[in-house]
Parts: C-alpha cells; sequence; structure tokens
C-alpha cells in the first residue's frame, strides 16, 4: 500500500517514507536505517543477517531509527500479547505506534493512550475494526455531542463465510478450509468459530467509543459451533439466515455486550451480508445509522494502517 500510494503521498501530502526494519516470525528482526527495498522484501528477497543481529523489538527500533512502528502481530485474545509490549517499546523509543492488533486495546487501552499523550505520538488502530472503514475516526470529529447509546454488527468475516458456505451445501471443515484459502481465517480458528474475534471487537469498540473499561470476560459469547449443518440449511430453505452478531447497549454506568449466533429474517439487512463483507449500525442519542463494508480483502486493513500513517505524521 505504501509503495503503490507513495507518488499520492509525496504529491498530496508532501510525505515521504523509508522502511527501515521489518520483524517476521520466520525471517527474525531486520533492520537497516539506509532503507530496506520494500518490493524485494515483499517478494521474500532479505538482506544478508548480520553478524550481530537484533534481539528484541526494543534493539531493533533502535537500529531502524523508526519514527512509526506498524503493528500486526497475531491475536492473543487473552492477553493482548506480544502486540501491547511492541507497542510500548515504540512509543518510549518516541515512535509513532500504528496497530491492526485488538487485543492492546482491549487489556491496555488506558496505559498507551496515556503513554501515547505523554510522549507527544500518535497509538492508533482504525484497522482493527472493519480494516479501513473509518470507524473510530468518526468518533468524536464527525460527531460531536452525541452519546453512543449502543451498536449491533455483524464484525466476524470468517464466520460470515462459514455460514454462507454451509448453505451452498458444505460441511464445517469444508467452509472453514475455504475460508482459510482466502486468507480470512487462521490456521486455527478457534477465535473466529468460537466468537472470540467478534467478543474481543465488541469490548474495543465499547472502551473507546462508549468509554466504560469492559473486560473481555464481560462480554458474553457463544459460537457457532453448537449449530448443525442442517440447521444452517433448513432455516436458509425458510427465508431466513444465522449469523454471528455483536451487540452491546448502555446500561447505567455500564455496558450490556453479548456475542451470539442469531436467526435473523431475509429483510433484516445484517441477512443480507455475502462473503468477507461487514456491517455496523450505531444507535446515538439523537439518530441511528449504519455502515457496511463490502467484501474486503487485505488491501483494506493495509489502507486503514496507512490511513493512520498519514494522520499521524501530519500531526
Amino acid at each position: 500500500m505504501l509503495v503503490s500510494k507513495e507518488t499520492e503521498l509525496r504529491r498530496r501530502y508532501d510525505v515521504r517514507w523509508r522502511l527501515t526494519g521489518v520483524a517476521t516470525r520466520r525471517v527474525g528482526w531486520v533492520a537497516d536505517p539506509e532503507g530496506l527495498n520494500p518490493l524485494a522484501v515483499i517478494n521474500g528477497h532479505w538482506p544478508t543477517p548480520p553478524a550481530q543481529p537484533c534481539r528484541d523489538v526494543r534493539e531493533w527500533l533502535e537500529k531502524a531509527r523508526a519514527d512509526v512502528l506498524f503493528e500486526a502481530s497475531s491475536l492473543d485474545a487473552l492477553t493482548g500479547q506480544p502486540a501491547i509490549e511492541h507497542l510500548k517499546a515504540a512509543l518510549e523509543l518516541g515512535s509513532h505506534a500504528i496497530t491492526a492488533n485488538k487485543g492492546p486495546i482491549v487489556h491496555a487501552f488506558r496505559e498507551l493512550t496515556a503513554l501515547a499523550h505523554e510522549k507527544k505520538k500518535s497509538f492508533a488502530y482504525e484497522a482493527t475494526v472493519m480494516d479501513g472503514v473509518p470507524i473510530f475516526s468518526l468518533f468524536p470529529l464527525g460527531l460531536p455531542a452525541t452519546v453512543l447509546q449502543g451498536f449491533s454488527g455483524v464484525l466476524n468475516s470468517t464466520t460470515n463465510v462459514v455460514f454462507t458456505e454451509i448453505e451452498k451445501g458444505r460441511s464445517l471443515d469444508e467452509a472453514v478450509k475455504r475460508a482459510q484459502a482466502m486468507g480470512i481465517a487462521e490456521t486455527d480458528p478457534a477465535a473466529d468459530l468460537d466468537g472470540w474475534d467478534a467478543a474481543i471487537k465488541v469490548a474495543a469498540l465499547a472502551i473507546v467509543l462508549m468509554g466504560v473499561p469492559v473486560k473481555l470476560e464481560q462480554v458474553q459469547r457463544t459460537g457457532i459451533r453448537e449449530l448443525s449443518e442442517e440447521k444452517i440449511r433448513s432455516v436458509r430453505a425458510a427465508g431466513m439466515r444465522y449469523k454471528l452478531v455483536c451487540r452491546a447497549e448502555r446500561r447505567g454506568d455500564g455496558v450490556a455486550c453479548t456475542v451470539q449466533p442469531e436467526l435473523l429474517l431475509a429483510s433484516d439487512p445484517f441477512a443480507n451480508l455475502e462473503g468477507t463483507s461487514s456491517a455496523i449500525r450505531f444507535d446515538l442519542d439523537v439518530f441511528s445509522f449504519s455502515i457496511v463494508e463490502h467484501n474486503p480483502g487485505v488491501e483494506a486493513t493495509a489502507y486503514g494502517l496507512l490511513a493512520d500513517f498519514l494522520r499521524a505524521v501530519q500531526r
């Protein structure tokens, strides 16, 4: 995304960038302050490892002389690690910290926000829910003087694909493999099928947009495994569909949050979501509105990170 938008970033925003570090489980911590070739890295052509490789994230960030960190490690729903430590290290060393990982919001939002404020840097997370759709940045600038009373949505692409594939006659295992082939399901799809991914998105939205420190264990969570393939197909034949629906509703000083399969009429907007599409409805004190994202791919997540990058470096 940075490469494809490079000319536009330079001409429209006067922003120039240099890739000085990449870290993966397979390759390790790769850093060169003079710059890495991004196209070579994308195609798997890595520079010769140095005699003394970086040992950890802090040494890597220091060697890379990073101004911005993009954190895109795998989600650990129960701890938010190692993403939290990566983001803390970046902020403490004076870098903007941008993440696509939901765990840090749920497990360390106040800590990371306070640290970013102290260091006068950005802690940004737009890509964590609905990819590149401006959910978090919409509040409060776009909706000043409103109160978010609640929201509902279909926010997990994997279960959406699985339901659709089962409706077509595939087994649960075959449907999961289809989602994995599309690049939206992990090798271990338990976080999606058991509702963990959706639950942590609900908690993240409630924490940031509703200002309530919801814990993951406070989200009432039911996955989709208990639904039989026959039942999913039979209700579809009757004009209804199952979807994994997320809900949050303000109650006093708290927020009630649920994630569970719901049987929806065909007339329900959520019922018509296909493939990787997702949608959310926000209920404000003055009006309600909905946002639909149609069949996003990895480019949509990359764009969410890019948008945060532009907002951070133009502060």
